[in-house]
């Protein structure tokens, strides 16, 4: 099996793109153009201006705040095959982790930040040890997405 997440990852980029535009937008209409006159239903300018400003910062350091990740699963050759990076602006490694399936010892899930971020530990055999790989973040991947690759892996646990 092989998957990734993609099309999740294009929905957080687009929605942060979008979230640039319109506050472009705001602050060239508001401070440079002099289009918006306020208030606007009762709302003053820096009380826009500090609720847009707050919103559009958590949408672009959600990614961060949250380790949303890129993740590619691959289980089809002879290898277990995670390659992940950060979906958000900053902190741009890349990382894959391979791992032969005779040698897969299995894995467990993590719940940091009361739940809200979620990571796989990987375990594979060296000699007589078991060692663990540095967690994957799939905090980005839906339930139905992680039990797929918790189904593969189950598969080569041992």
């Amino acid at each position: 099996m092989t998957f990734d997440n993609s099309k999740k990852i294009i929905g957080i980029r687009i929605r942060l793109f979008i979230a640039t535009i319109i506050m472009i937008v705001y602050i060239f209409l508001v401070y440079f153009g002099k289009q918006l006159k306020f208030p606007i239903l009762g709302i003053e300018e820096i009380t826009a201006t500090l609720t847009l400003t707050a919103i559009y910062l958590l949408l672009a350091f959600m990614p961060l705040i949250f380790n949303y990740k890129y993740i590619y699963f691959s289980d089809d050759g002879t290898d277990l095959i995670f390659r992940f990076y950060s979906a958000g602006f900053f902190r741009r490694e890349k990382h894959s982790i391979e791992i032969p399936k005779k040698e897969f010892s299995g894995y467990s899930i993590k719940k940091h930040f009361p739940g809200f971020v979620k990571s796989i530990l990987l375990y594979r055999l060296m000699g007589n040890k078991k060692a663990s790989y540095p967690p994957v973040y799939v905090t980005a991947l839906s339930d139905k997405e992680l039990s797929r690759i918790t189904e593969a892996l189950d598969k080569y646990s041992k």
